[in-house]
């Protein structure tokens, strides 16, 4: 089973939820080679909640999975801390959303809470947690005590900082893990398609809850996988979000450019048909 462990549902924070994106976003993951992925959207994006209550309304439920046209998807959230730095926790639907709602007052950049009160938090609810591209700029995990680092699941060997500098991003998170005995898996960090695929974790089996998910991880049945063409893969990525972030802000529908779809006001200068 191809597994992405860090992955995002819409194309930014700041832009309202699009179920047409979010249909596109999951049919091309499929399409990139994943067997299922963890959907650890941003803790403060617009429309958290109903991001989720869109994606159970359209699945089924299997184990902890929401399985989304075929797709089979681990709900889960990324939480900024005080510090500087992303915590990654996937587990049941509904403490994602009840760990979210408690988040609230500390959503706001300047008011995040600090490393050791979020995984008290986390410590209350049966998640998996993870800490997210630990040495990107900007971010301050590996300063953290070690004895609160060591209350982490897993470290994340992401996509992103692969494609920067594979060998820097390899030696430090795989170092890292080593040092804290905590297991390294990967995710792409992708808010637009293209990323998917640029790097996978590859499992013996496949699995639907996230209890099985850990047994897995902490059982060491996998392997990560990188893509050749991360590099390319990431930076198209980049210029496609840019892109489209323009479209919007320049008051474009940029989910019908992206789609090559007519936008809904042009249909009122469509020529009536006698």
């Amino acid at each position: 089973m191809y597994l992405d462990f860090h992955t995002h549902g819409k194309l930014a924070k700041k832009l309202p939820f699009s179920q047409e994106y979010t249909h596109w976003l999951f049919g091309e993951a499929r399409s990139a080679g994943l067997d299922a992925l963890c959907l650890t959207e941003h803790f403060n994006t617009w429309g958290f909640a109903e991001l989720y209550r869109y994606i159970a309304s359209q699945s089924d439920r299997e184990g902890d999975t929401l399985v989304f046209d075929g797709l089979p998807i681990f709900p889960g959230m990324e939480t900024d801390i005080a510090e500087g730095g992303h915590i990654l926790s996937v587990g049941p639907m509904e403490a994602i959303l009840e760990l979210n709602r408690r988040l609230e007052p500390y959503k706001a950049k300047g008011n995040f809470l600090p490393f050791a009160q979020l995984m008290d938090l986390f410590a209350e609810y049966p998640v998996f947690v993870g800490g997210a591209h630990p040495f990107r700029a900007g971010g301050h995990i590996p300063e953290l005590p070690t004895d609160q680092l060591t209350r982490l699941d897993f470290l994340d060997m992401n996509g992103k900082d692969l494609a920067e500098d594979r060998e820097r991003t390899q030696r430090l998170t795989t170092g890292l893990g080593k040092a804290l005995g905590l297991p390294v898996v990967s995710g792409s960090d992708t808010h637009q398609a293209v990323q998917y695929g640029c790097v996978r974790t590859r499992f013996a089996e496949s699995f639907n809850t996230v209890e099985a998910l850990r047994r897995a991880v902490n059982g060491g049945a996998y392997e990560i996988c990188i893509s050749d063409n991360a590099a390319r893969q990431v930076a198209t990525a980049a210029l496609l979000k840019r892109s489209l972030k323009e479209i919007h802000a320049l008051g474009g529908d940029y989910v019908s450019v992206l789609l090559g779809k007519e936008p809904a006001w042009a249909a009122q200068y469509a020529p009536a048909v006698v």
